[in-house]
């Protein structure tokens, strides 16, 4: 499978610094034919940076490292072992308690996509012109729209819309949701975000900057550019990748 990939990151216009941590590579890695990472940090001074890069790090140092076979096998262990080594610091440092991140990850193959998440920071599929969330993020705001207890359409601007009910670091032991799709064809295309892009743009805007055309790193920018405009108040995160024909 012929891939072509772009990835931004961008600090916004509130933030002091950018807590946001991208990977990407379209070559293999470890048993992966290629592996594309987004983590989006949280805590005090330093720490949330600390957190999505540490990560991000060893999880890919553990896949590149990878005796095991099989994507779900070798993520998911890679992504508990990223969660034991982000809440051992946090455990023994006063500086990096209570820090976490959130972790979206994704490798495509012949036979599909196999995507894992923690947190809110998302993976769309993007196919015959229609935008799909596949991840379900962890946060008391999309528990109570699943519970039916708020609308989705106030999802978005509601207070509570940034606590999140899973991350990596903050539990000894991680919950790991794991998507599987088979049907990837030529020409679909993957997004993964971190929230300081799904909390300033409505999917139908992400998809009609998507459907404006250009090359990847057009698209990306116009994605930052419009979270930005619109008030920019987190870090922003884009990886888009293309399966080419």
């Amino acid at each position: 499978m012929k891939l072509d990939s772009y990835s931004l990151t961008d600090i916004g216009r509130l933030r002091k610094q950018n807590q946001d941590y991208v990977f990407t590579s379209e070559v293999p890695i470890g048993p992966l034919p290629d592996l594309f990472i987004v983590a989006d940090g949280m805590g005090g001074h330093k720490a949330g940076e600390y957190a999505s890069k540490c990560a991000v790090e060893t999880l890919v140092a553990w896949v590149n490292h990878s005796a095991d076979r099989g994507s779900v096998r070798v993520i998911s262990k890679g992504i508990r072992e990223a969660n034991r080594r982000v809440r051992e610091k946090a455990l023994s440092d006063d500086n990096y308690y209570g820090m976490g991140t959130t972790l979206v990850v994704a490798t495509l193959e012949d036979t599909g996509l196999c995507v894992a998440n923690v947190g809110d920071s998302r993976l769309y599929l993007i196919h015959d012109d229609e935008l799909r969330q596949v991840t379900t993020d962890h946060s008391l705001v999309e528990e109570m729209v699943q519970m039916g207890e708020l609308e989705r359409r106030y999802a978005r601007s509601h207070p509570d819309k940034n606590i999140i009910t899973r991350a990596i670091g903050v539990m000894e032991e991680v919950d790991v949701d794991i998507f599987e799709l088979e049907d990837i064809s030529e020409g679909d295309m993957l997004l993964m975000c971190s929230d300081g892009l799904s909390n300033m743009i409505e999917d139908d805007e992400i998809l009609a900057l998507i459907r404006e055309g250009g090359t990847l790193k057009e698209m990306a920018e116009r994605l930052v550019d419009e979270a930005n405009a619109n008030g920019g108040r987190d870090n922003i995160t884009v990886i888009l990748v293309r399966v080419e024909k």
